[in-house]
């Protein structure tokens, strides 16, 4: 719908891609070998990406990593925040300037908050497809049961 709009310059999108390289250079600084920041890639810390899920039984916390190491994959769980950290490696083409790179590379760690009658003795972690599923358990004294009228 908007493609016409950019597709030549106007005075409008020439001022829209000015603030634009003003915003990354307030909030990017200045572009390195690595990889140029933009305002439209996903803020720091926000890799990888993560969806959490919780059934009655359990939260299931799916943090979609593909490329990384699952032996190199650190996992805990304490007070009720599960920390995952670990590291990805992509090699930089030789010779080559990145506009912008959204595939993230380097350490990561990230920390989500559990619920409170999570069992962090019932903990599984896989890792299948890029995809690294961690299931935490329910304490049963917390799972509804159902009471029978005498």
């Amino acid at each position: 719908m908007f493609e016409r709009i950019w597709a030549y310059e106007n005075p409008l999108s020439g001022q829209i891609r000015r603030l634009e390289q003003e915003l990354d250079e307030l909030f990017g600084g200045t572009p390195s070998l690595a990889g140029r920041r933009n305002i439209r890639s996903l803020p720091v810390g926000s890799c990888p990406a993560v969806n959490v899920a919780a059934t009655p039984d359990a939260i299931n916390v799916y943090l979609f990593a593909p490329g990384v190491d699952p032996k190199k994959l650190e996992i805990s769980i304490r007070q009720n925040l599960l920390s995952v950290s670990g590291e990805r490696e992509i090699a930089a083409a030789q010779n080559a300037t990145y506009y912008r790179q959204e595939r993230f590379s380097g350490e990561f760690r990230r920390s989500i908050s559990l619920p409170d009658d999570v069992d962090p003795d019932q903990v599984e972690a896989k890792y299948l497809d890029g995809i690294l599923t961690i299931t935490i358990g329910r304490r049963a004294s917390s799972k509804p049961r159902q009471i029978k009228v005498a």
